[in-house]
């Protein structure tokens, strides 16, 4: 099993690029659907964040209104770290049960896992690679604009939340510049693709040259 993070700054279409590699034969795991199944109603975290926000931010079916979610906590440190507090130790044990679940299924399965905040968490130790999809900050405003209805401000606030996209292009094995059209793209994950089957294949041979965890920048 080849066990990726995959990253990339908010409206980097990340999710674009994830469904690239599904459609060649990898896994997903979507960190932030789990992060929803673990905040469904009743579930635990569910209870505690609405102790901790008020029932103010459900709506009428009960359900965590996300939105409503985000102004409280993007515009608190503090209360954006007691989010996570509550939701992320329950989103890796939901985790590890489907990481478990793929290999019993598939011994070399190449496993991408969605992790927004990778490297802001310093999560890269739990990956043999990472794997980073990026645009230019300007037009992560803009996509994020357009897709989420917000203002200029409000949009450069959800930025400012993340990690600059330089200092990840340092932390991350794997690049893709998601900038050019989705053919070009395309070309770039299958290209990438081919590389990481090798590397499932013959991780026996080559661990002793490429240490998992820090291979070379092009595998």
């Amino acid at each position: 099993m080849l066990n990726v993070g995959l990253t990339g700054g908010i409206a980097s279409g990340k999710t674009t690029v994830a469904q690239m590699f599904v459609a060649l034969g990898a896994h997903l795991i979507d960190f932030d659907k789990l992060a929803h199944e673990v905040q469904e109603p009743g579930k635990p975290a569910w209870n505690e964040i609405v102790k901790f926000c008020g029932d103010g931010i459900l709506n009428q079916d009960d359900t965590i209104n996300r939105n409503r979610l985000a102004q409280i906590v993007f515009t608190d440190k503090r209360k954006l770290e007691a989010l996570n507090n509550i939701v992320h130790p329950l989103v890796f044990d939901l985790w590890h049960e489907r990481l478990d679940k793929i290999k019993r299924q598939q011994e070399q399965a190449i496993i991408l896992s969605d992790v927004p905040l990778l490297f802001e968490e310093k999560m890269q130790y739990l990956f043999d690679l990472t794997m980073l999809i990026l645009i230019s900050p300007e037009e992560q405003i803009c996509r994020l604009m357009e897709r989420n209805g917000l203002s200029y401000d409000e949009a450069q606030l959800r930025l400012k939340n993340q990690m600059s996209i330089v200092d990840k292009i340092g932390l991350a094995d794997i690049v893709i510049d998601n900038s050019d059209d989705v053919s070009q793209t395309k070309e770039k994950a299958t290209a990438i693709w081919h590389q990481l089957k090798a590397r499932e294949e013959n991780k026996d041979t080559i661990s002793g040259l490429f240490p998992i965890g820090r291979p070379e920048k092009n595998i």
